[in-house]
């Protein structure tokens, strides 16, 4: 939904929300019935794209993505909400608070909440970006259920392989792990998988073979090629957060990846500018992102309350001594 003739994007609001996902939208649609101009710059590239169906949010269980946002824009712009089809390139202070540049327009907001997601840096193994929300996925919570019945190999190369597998194993029967470039398993771990059943594959993976378009198989070095349906890996999480570096502001290292930081109601280093969702919380699914977006709009209109009773209280005494000289 771009921003029609008919309501035209001001040029200055107070509060442009950058990112026009879960978190951003429910951000947006708490500011807007607090009755804030509001206008959401949002580049068209959500994460969660590829996906079917969101999972594990109350009331929209596998509801597409693009349906979700959908139905938030039209929520907002019935709240008289605006929207600005483009990336936000960067975030400027100004007196009046922050000029955020998105194509060819730039807009004046007195707030700026930022919540603009994260990149899955993939593993480097031919096939896994082409196949990835289709047959590779990383979370259990938002595809385990859908994996049931299914041959499914998780992909080492970090420490948390092993315990993928036994996770994903709840949803799962038929469970491979395949070593690849992870360190060698502890005695513990060992024993843990074989007591759950779960096939231990040693030796680096090259590719993935396909057939029909879907996975049907794992190849190793050695030429091997183990039949599997679907690949469980984990990539590094690096939040999309190159429109701050323009206020100096840059990612936390992380063990998931690096991150935005705030404080626990999502207010940056950076007084002025908030982050919501998966931008500063790496591991968080869509509910959360919502839930993380209401409770930063709710912090951002505080914000501006206390801004706008101390500029009521400076007319007030100006015209209560323009009063008393008169007098």
């Amino acid at each position: 939904m771009s921003n029609s003739s008919e309501h035209p994007i001001p040029q200055y609001c107070d509060v442009v929300v950058i990112g026009g996902g879960a978190a951003g939208l429910s951000a947006a649609l708490t500011l807007t019935r607090a009755r804030r101009s509001v206008v959401v710059v949002d580049g068209g590239e959500p994460r969660n794209a590829p996906s079917a169906g969101v999972h594990g949010y109350l009331t929209r269980e596998g509801m597409s993505p693009a349906e979700l946002v959908a139905v938030g824009r039209a929520e907002i712009a019935g709240y008289g909400g605006h929207f600005l089809d483009a990336e936000a390139t960067s975030v400027r202070k100004v007196d009046e608070g922050f000029q955020v540049s998105a194509g060819d327009r730039v807009i004046t907001a007195r707030r700026v909440v930022v919540t603009t997601g994260l990149v899955d840096v993939l593993p480097d193994v031919p096939g896994v970006r082409e196949l990835w929300a289709l047959d590779v996925h990383h979370c259990p919570y938002c595809h385990g259920w859908e994996l049931s019945g299914r041959t499914v190999g998780v992909l080492g190369g970090g420490p948390r392989a092993a315990h993928q597998a036994l996770v994903f194993r709840q949803w799962v029967t038929d469970v491979v792990l395949f070593t690849h470039t992870a360190d060698d398993l502890t005695e513990e771990q060992a024993e843990q998988l074989a007591a759950r059943g779960i096939a231990v594959v040693h030796g680096r993976v090259v590719d993935l073979r396909t057939t029909d378009g879907r996975l049907s198989g794992v190849e190793l070095a050695d030429g091997t090629v183990v039949p599997r349906q679907s690949l469980v890996v984990a990539p590094t999480f690096v939040a999309r957060s190159a429109v701050l570096e323009s206020l100096g502001l840059l990612p936390e290292e992380h063990p998931m990846g690096q991150y935005i930081l705030t404080d626990p109601f999502g207010l940056t280093a950076v007084p002025g500018v908030w982050a919501a969702g998966n931008v500063t919380d790496l591991a968080g699914g869509v509910v959360n992102a919502a839930s993380a977006g209401m409770t930063v709009g709710v912090a951002v209109n505080s914000d501006l309350i206390t801004d706008d009773i101390a500029a009521a209280v400076r007319a007030h005494r100006s015209t209560a001594a323009v009063g008393a000289d008169q007098g």
